[in-house]
């Protein structure tokens, strides 16, 4: 199979999971993917012949080892007020896994500590921790650039109110995740009503200021309704600003594109559906070596909702621990030892290294 690349003027119709309806998390379910290690096998097992290390040696480039930690990306647990298809974090309304108060506070002592200059916060939907407003509080007194990564729904829940503005008044930047900027897809990834629920929170977020370009920054996330790499992103980006205005009056800043890794309930939609071998040895076919200078795990700290830490998000989900034994968790992390280090890789690096590459910040190229 040749992946394909999914351009926003020619989107299909959304495929249904094959079977009946998922409507929960791998574990609720109590599914053999729930388990880390039985998705590290399968992706394994179907991974192509040249491994991960071995395209970065055949494209003449040294292996690949970390920079100074510039991002500490904070994933404070697997809570979420919604169970999207294509979740590789598991999350969901019946995950549990919640940063406790004490790493939390040690997240921030460690930054304290640090000069890394960006807190990336993510879950599940970061903004239900009852200790949400504390990372951002220390975070901003630290004078430290913060960046929410929000559904959309979850910031104007009751339990939320006035959080925007409070967000706002910190200059918090918001990178919203929304796969399309029509409903019929959105909702067919993210559940029915999704997709009015997310326009009525980009509009009350542009009435605060957000995505007018007035320092208040709103990026918008998009990922592929399929087992698609998505098209050029600049291009994409115009799209979405002239159909995003033209629809619904809504203004943001910058669209960031993401390959849909093969994790988490991806993965099980490929699996279901028959392709987990030829999406990985798609993505495998479109390695780009021009992405990987610019990848993210080489100047981001990944901190699990236990206080591990791992090289990137993707490494956490599949619990590919780092290869720094002095620090496993964020306690024992020395950002002074971070350059040099060797980072752990596996057929999953591929999704990052297709194509314009895909990073938390978008295209890598």
């Amino acid at each position: 199979m040749t992946i394909e690349y999914l351009q926003a003027s020619t989107m299909p119709e959304p495929r249904r999971a094959v079977g009946e309806r998922r409507t929960g998390s791998l574990r609720s379910r109590t599914h053999a993917l729930a388990d880390p290690a039985a998705q590290r096998q399968l992706l394994a097992a179907c991974g192509p012949t040249l491994s991960f290390s071995g395209a970065i040696a055949a494209a003449g480039l040294p292996p690949l080892r970390s920079l100074a930690i510039d991002v500490m990306q904070i994933n404070v647990g697997k809570f979420c007020n919604q169970t999207c298809r294509h979740c590789h974090v598991d999350a969901g309304p019946d995950r549990q896994e919640i940063m406790s108060s004490a790493i939390v506070d040690q997240c921030l002592d460690r930054l304290a500590a640090s000069d890394i200059g960006t807190v990336d916060i993510t879950g599940g939907a970061p903004e239900l921790h009852e200790r949400f407003r504390d990372i951002v509080e220390d975070a901003s007194a630290l004078g430290r650039r913060i960046i929410l990564r929000a559904n959309l729904t979850a910031l104007f829940l009751p339990v939320n109110a006035g959080l925007a503005e409070f967000l706002a008044a910190r200059g918090v930047e918001i990178t919203a995740s929304l796969p399309y900027y029509l409903a019929q897809q959105t909702d067919a990834q993210r559940g029915r009503g999704v997709f009015d629920q997310s326009i009525d929170a980009l509009r009350a977020l542009n009435v605060l200021g957000y995505g007018r370009g007035n320092g208040l920054q709103l990026n918008l996330m998009v990922n592929p309704v399929g087992r698609f790499l998505a098209a050029e992103q600049s291009g994409m980006e115009r799209d979405w600003h002239r159909e995003l205005e033209r629809r619904h009056g809504i203004q943001f800043d910058s669209l960031y594109t993401i390959t849909n890794m093969p994790i988490g309930r991806f993965l099980e939609y490929l699996q279901d559906s028959g392709n987990v071998e030829d999406y990985v040895h798609a993505l495998a076919q479109a390695f780009n070596p021009a992405t990987v200078p610019n990848l993210m795990c080489r100047s981001t700290l990944s901190v699990g909702w236990d206080g591990r830490i791992y090289d990137c998000d993707f490494n956490q989900m599949l619990e590919v621990g780092t290869h720094r034994s002095a620090w496993q968790t964020i306690a024992e992390f020395d950002p002074s030892t971070a350059p040099g280090r060797e980072i752990a890789v596996g057929p999953h690096c591929y999704g990052c290294t297709a194509g314009s590459g895909s990073s938390c910040g978008g295209s890598l190229t």
